[in-house]
Parts: structure tokens; sequence; C-alpha cells
């Protein structure tokens, strides 16, 4: 049977007194759930696909293909379907995802920026597709003899990583009514709270009509991604001193506190876990190599339009200059240079060699605390707006990061004094938690100490995993990872199913020392593993309060916690 038809027939034998209720939860794979959420390939589909790479956000999608995240909002702006292409996306891309149907990338695993961004959205994603050349300044794909221009029409099927040439018919998803009761019903028996990791008001919306009893996880990193903000953010890294970085700042701050006010709103009464700035500051920049050219190109203008006395505005529309240049005069081009060579400098000072163990979470807090002094005043005053407005609101902050004691002290100091500041404003008393991340080795080791001043834990699985194994997650699943796990060197992908003996005994290490000394720790998960069903029964096990993952996986992580208590005490069947 395919999903709906389990869920239907699950319902039906419980009415008609066959089977219990949890007997009914237990017939049902939690992962078929999947088939119920996101738009799906026909059952008649039998063309073969043109490439394969890794299934990084589940559903199918079409659309024309597009290389850049402006052309995808500007025919989407025209009612195309669209599936944005890159070798691998970055923040400055976040414009294109809202505009896309789906998202392909040639590099990157099922943690990478195209797959984390795309499930949180809802949306199709394959990642490391290596069999595809993707071409951006040619604005092509090729795939051995095929070429792919911008415009064709492709497919992808984000639940097992295929590529197709064409439009392929797919079946949308429908949430139900026998599948809201089932889960009713699982959520009856569960233990641990389902939470969601969402980013805007909107999927807190939609992760709220999943089932989701708060957010685990609010990367405010997205928040600074959308088109009219990304330039204070660059505005922001450029600056030359703390002066200049706070002018910035002040410019974000009303931005990110409105955000938070939306947000909480939103989730009311539900718990919001706020995640401060986690990753490192050259991902809001274009990588060297874009810049280098982006100035050359701009240098030849330039010398274009002097040898010709012409400003650029005479060549008239049909210009062969590309956009947003085609309409500047000499001085503006001569300002975008400056500019791009100033970003390329910056680029250049914050190169480091592995940035995902580098200048990044708690150590920018420590390098520009004033960074993190926007964002928990920014967090603060949005609360204190709710209490304004009788709207009950619960947020948590949250520290990434995080190796020692000390670093949780000195924002917690920066919290208190903000605190203070924020009450004595609106006249208030605020409500809220304050909490790290537990996604270092060494955090799981000092977890005790951690606890003296953190009110909660919640796992960030991904780097803790990757802290582990020592491996790579952009690139272990690209290139060897496939071959241990068919040769038999590991089980599982440990980015798909958590590793219990390796980061399991981590997790639980810090469990008991965190609730050793504080027993009303609130410890929860909010890595990819917590939507995934195995990884949630071992999250149980631990004793842990709750699973956070990406809305659409609300579902099977509702269904998978009641299975984890009837697993464990067959009495209730």
């Amino acid at each position: 049977m395919n999903a709906a038809a389990m869920v239907k027939t699950s319902l039906d034998m419980v009415k008609n007194g066959l089977i219990s209720k949890p007997q009914a939860l237990l017939r049902i794979n939690p992962e078929i759930l999947e088939q119920l959420l996101h738009p799906q390939l026909a059952p008649n589909q039998s063309q073969h696909p043109l490439a394969q790479g890794l299934p990084a956000s589940p559903g199918a999608a079409s659309g024309k293909c597009v290389f850049d995240a402006d052309m995808a909002v500007r025919l989407a702006k025209n009612g195309e379907q669209i599936i944005l292409l890159r070798a691998e996306t970055k923040p400055e891309d976040i414009h294109g995802f809202f505009a896309a149907q789906g998202i392909l990338t040639s590099r990157g695993g099922k943690t990478s920026h195209a797959a984390v961004v795309a499930r949180g959205m809802g949306k199709a994603c394959v990642a490391g597709a290596e069999d595809i050349k993707i071409d951006v300044k040619a604005r092509l794909a090729i795939v051995g003899d095929i070429h792919i221009k911008e415009g064709d029409l492709i497919t992808i099927d984000g639940s097992n990583g295929n590529i197709y040439l064409g439009k392929l018919e797919t079946v949308a998803a429908v949430f139900s009514n026998e599948l809201k009761t089932l889960l009713k019903w699982a959520d009856e028996i569960a233990h641990l709270k389902v939470y969601a990791n969402v980013d805007t008001p909107e999927t807190a919306r939609l992760a709220l009509s999943y089932g989701a009893k708060g957010i685990g996880l609010c990367r405010t990193e997205r928040m600074f991604n959308a088109a009219e903000r990304l330039p204070l953010v660059v505005e922001m890294i450029l600056a030359n001193d703390q002066a200049q970085r706070e002018t910035a700042l002040a410019k974000l701050f009303p931005i990110q506190r409105d955000d938070f006010l939306e947000l909480f709103i939103a989730m009311s009464p539900y718990p919001v876990t706020v995640r401060l700035l986690d990753p490192p500051m050259h991902e809001f920049l274009p990588d060297q190599q874009q810049l280098l050219e982006e100035i050359e190109a701009l240098k030849h203008y330039l010398t274009m339009v002097k040898g010709q006395r012409v400003t650029l505005e005479t060549l008239g529309p049909h210009s062969d200059l590309p956009s947003p240049f085609n309409r500047l005069n000499e001085d503006a081009i001569s300002e975008a240079i400056a500019k791009k060579k100033m970003m390329l400098k910056k680029v250049l000072e914050l190169y480091e060699v592995n940035p995902m163990l580098g200048h990044r979470g708690v150590r920018l807090g420590m390098s520009y605390p004033e960074i993190y002094s926007m964002q928990i005043r920014s967090i603060l005053e949005a609360a204190a707006l709710c209490i304004k407005q009788k709207i009950t609101v619960t947020p948590e902050i949250m520290v990434p990061q995080v190796i020692t004691a000390q670093e949780l002290k000195q924002v917690k100091q920066m919290v208190e004094q903000i605190r203070l500041e924020v009450e004595g404003q609106y006249r208030i008393k605020l409500n809220f938690k304050f909490g790290t991340m537990v996604e270092t080795v060494r955090a799981c080791t000092r977890a005790d100490h951690l606890a003296e001043i953190a009110e909660f834990f919640s796992f960030g699985t991904n780097d803790l995993t990757q802290a582990t194994f020592s491996f790579s997650r952009e690139d272990a699943e690209n290139k060897f990872l496939p071959l241990y796990e068919e040769s038999g060197l590991l089980e599982d992908n440990p980015f798909e199913t958590l590793d219990i003996q390796g980061v399991g005994k981590l997790m639980e290490m810090a469990v008991g020392l965190g609730r050793e000394k504080r027993p009303d720790l609130k410890i929860g998960i909010c890595g990819e593993h917590g939507g995934h069903p195995l990884s949630i029964q071992f999250c149980q096990s631990i004793g842990l309060d709750y699973v956070s993952c990406s809305a659409p996986r609300i579902p099977i992580a509702r269904l998978a916690a009641a299975q984890a208590i009837l697993l464990t005490d067959v009495t209730l069947c």
C-alpha cells in the first residue's frame, strides 16, 4: 500500500474494532508519510533519469533552468516555474530559493547550504550531482554530450536524487483529515515534543499546521539574506572599526527586531529558540573568483565608456552589458569598482583553510560583541512588544559553537545588561531562557560546567557528527561515504542516521553531566537527525525533552515519537 492507503486502512481497522490505536500507529513506517507531504512523480513515470545526485530535500518539481537567483526572481514574477541550478549556493542566492520550485547543485551534501535551506522551505532539492557540469557564466549545464541551456525544462526528484529532461507529471501532496487523526493519536502517547527548524513567520505557520509545538532552531543569519538586507550585512562586514560596524548594525536592528516580533506572534504561545549568528562572515560575501571577474568586467565597461565619451545610458536597452551595469554612468562604475575591491580585500582577510572549524559561532560574539548585542536586544525588545500587546511569548536565546563556560558567561553578562535596559524602557518583566547548542566534543565533556549557566541544551548533531568523525559534511557524502556504506565499513551515513556508538555516547554523557548539575535542564536536538525515526528512538531513550526538524518532517517525527514509546512499552499495545 502507499502512504494514503496505509493511513486510511489503519483508521478503518480501529473504527471496526480490529486493532487498537497503538497497533494502528505501529503498522505505519513513519518515513512513508513523506509521500503525503510533498509532490511526487506520477506512478506511471518510466523515463530514465539523465543524472543522479543526493536526495537533499524531498518532493518532485519541474521548471525552466535558470543559473542565477536574480533571473529566477524575474521569471517567477512572470508566472514561470523555475529550477535554480548552481554549482553550490550561498546566502546571496536566498531570493532565488523563494522564487524557484526546486534547487539543483553539482556540489555539496545533504547538510550543505542548498539542502538545509530547501528543507526548511519545503522545496525539492538535489545536491552534489557531480555528473553535471554547471557553467553559470555560459548559462549552461552539461551532462556528457547533452547541453541544457537556460530556459530548458527539467524535473528533479528530491526524494531519490534523480534528474530528468523535460517536464514530468507529478501528484500533489494532500495533508488529509485521516492523517491528522492518526497524528493526534500519536501525540497522546508520545513523550517527546516535536519542534520545527524555521526562520520566517510563513514557515512557522506551516510548521504549526503540521503540528509543531514550538521552534527549536531559528537561524538568525537567514533573516540577513533577503535582497534588501544583504547590502546592510555587507556594510557591517566591510566596516573598518567598531564604530562603523555599530552604524551598520543600527540599520539592521529594527529589521531584525520586527522579524522576531512577527515570528513570536506567529508561534504564540509556543517557545521560540533563537540561535545567535553562527556562520563565518565570508559566507555573506561573493567568493574571490566571482569578485575578480566582476572587477575586470567593470574595468572593461569603464574603458569603453571613457573611450567613446558616452555614458552607458546612451547604449540603449539592448546593450550587451549585464544587469545591473547597463544603465550606470562613468562615476557609478568607478564607485562600483572601488566597492568590489573593498569586498575582495575583506574576502582575502577573512579567508580560512577550514572555515567550518574557524571564526564562527560564539567566536564571532567574542570578537565582535556588538553583533551579538544587536541580536540579543532585537530578541528581547520583540518579546517586550509582544508582552505590551498581551501576546504570550517564550523566547529562548541560544549560543552556538560553545567550548567553554567562560564564553557562555560573557554572553550571559551581555544578556543580563540588555535585559535590564529593555525592562526599564518598556516597564515590563521579561521571561525567557538562556542556553547553548551542544555541537562540539568539548561541550559534551564539559556539559556540567555549561549547565551552571545554561538553562537548556540543544544538540546540533550536524556539526557534532562532523567533529566526531573528522568528516567534512560538505564533501564526505560525494566522495567516500557511499563506498563506506556499500563495503560495510559503516552501517549508515552518519549525517542521516545518528551514530549511536560515537555521537550518541557523547550526547548521553552530556545529558548525564548536565542534569547532574541542573536537574530541570531542558534538552533537545535540532540537527538533521531530529526528524529521523531511528534517531528519535535514541533521543527518547536518553531522556531528551524534544526533537526539532524541518517543517515537512514534523508529521514523521510525531509518529516516530509515539512509536519510540510503544516499542519500549508493549503493555500500551
